[in-house]
């Protein structure tokens, strides 16, 4: 993908989430044109035996599954929820101001999460979001592909 201002934005602002979270490593993500794919772990609070006491919804990527959304007051911080909304918040801001458009909508309500159990789901994970790209060239929603609606 070549990214244009508000795809940067994004990179950017995803790139500085595990900089100003200590408790999140990043693994492999991609900016589409229409929407984003990353994988997170959550790294707080790993004990000794290295497996992580933080219930499973905080153990998450951002890719498949539908989660609820939240209300500010309820959130608990350094939760995927949290990363999230920061992330969104901060785009949406830069994004804004870049296009002189403010409080107008950058990003869809919820997002999509899926547990990673075990290496060949995550494995399967980075393979799709590598070859995201690729089919973003034969989606109906790209501009060059005739459109089925």
């Amino acid at each position: 993908m070549q990214l244009n201002q508000y795809g940067q934005i994004i990179a950017e602002e995803w790139q500085r989430s595990s900089v100003i979270r200590n408790e999140i490593e990043l693994d492999l993500w991609v900016v589409m044109p229409n929407h984003f794919h990353g994988i997170v772990i959550i790294t707080d609070n790993v004990g000794a035996n290295g497996r992580s006491p933080l219930p499973p919804s905080m153990q998450s990527d951002c890719s498949s599954l539908p989660n609820r959304s939240f209300p500010r007051s309820s959130m608990q911080p350094k939760s995927l929820s949290s990363l999230v909304a920061g992330f969104k918040s901060a785009t949406t801001k830069r994004i804004n101001i870049a296009r002189n458009s403010p409080s107008s909508p950058v990003w869809q309500r919820n997002y999509y999460e899926h547990i990673v159990r075990d290496e060949s789901s995550f494995q399967k994970i980075r393979q799709y979001i590598q070859t995201n790209p690729i089919a973003w060239k034969i989606d109906q929603l790209h501009p060059d592909c005739p459109s089925k609606w």
